[in-house]
């Protein structure tokens, strides 16, 4: 959508969340926020509401499918909106001892089911209005799995195939999808990453550039293009050499 102007986002306390919701704060923007850091998302929301943005938040955990309804719904009673960006998302690694059960499930019910939690309680009003857009995290993690995040890569590339599958799904009722892959972006998720991370890319920069291709509701958002280039010829590859590239790549902690 061009030029939304009731937006709401999950996971806005911090990251990309956050950068987002300052690249679209300005006059005549009602901001919807959604995060589980009261300390952290007010003080996101101060900055939006002193660059003009009126602002609502509300603390609420995205993998509780009723309070995340609830939010959604009073937002867009308060006003209609135009665009809801699935934000919410947590990382870990498996070092070398593989991944702990409650660990993987976390991550694909924060992943996953937070994604759909926070979509779905807004689809229906968006068909019956013939307009809006949603954006889902996913990540350029998600075009193959690696060694050291296998929970991470699996969510966010169930969170690639949902969106690509809704756009066509509600195109005819005049809803835009688009589904976000970034690569590395300096955020508290990649900041206890111990190894390099190439074409790494600030928050507000990443936000910003997000922000342009939703208003040309481009179906995939993948970014920056050299690493975005590289997973995409990645998959091309036969798996028995992929295994063995991928073998060498540090583990996530």
């Amino acid at each position: 959508m061009k030029d939304p102007t009731s937006i709401l986002i999950s996971g806005a306390s911090s990251g990309l969340g956050a950068a987002l919701a300052e690249a679209y704060a300005a006059p005549g923007i009602r901001l919807a926020l959604g995060g589980r850091d009261r300390e952290r998302l007010d003080g996101v929301a101060e900055r939006c509401r002193a660059a003009g943005a009126e602002v609502d938040v509300e603390i609420v955990d995205v993998v509780d499918a009723s309070a995340t309804t609830r939010w959604v719904e009073t937002a867009d009673d308060r006003r209609a909106l135009d665009l809801v960006i699935a934000n919410a998302g947590i990382s870990a690694g498996s070092r070398s001892t593989g991944e702990a059960a409650e660990q993987v499930r976390r991550i694909l019910a924060v992943n996953i089911d937070g994604v759909v939690s926070t979509v779905l309680p807004a689809l229906p009003r968006m068909q019956r209005r013939g307009r809006g857009q949603v954006a889902l995290m996913a990540s350029l993690a998600g075009y193959r799995g690696l060694p050291g995040a296998p929970a991470y890569c699996a969510s966010k590339a169930a969170v690639k195939v949902f969106g690509e599958a809704l756009r066509g799904e509600l195109a005819a009722d005049g809803v835009g999808v688009s589904v976000i892959c970034p690569g590395y972006v300096d955020t508290p998720l990649t900041q206890r990453n111990r190894f390099p991370m190439p074409f790494l890319m600030d928050a507000p920069s990443a936000a910003r550039l997000i922000k342009r291709r939703l208003a040309k509701n481009k179906a995939r958002i993948a970014f920056p293009w050299p690493m975005a280039t590289l997973v995409w010829l990645l998959q091309a590859m036969p798996p028995g050499l992929i295994d063995l590239a991928l073998a060498k790549l540090p583990r996530k902690s």
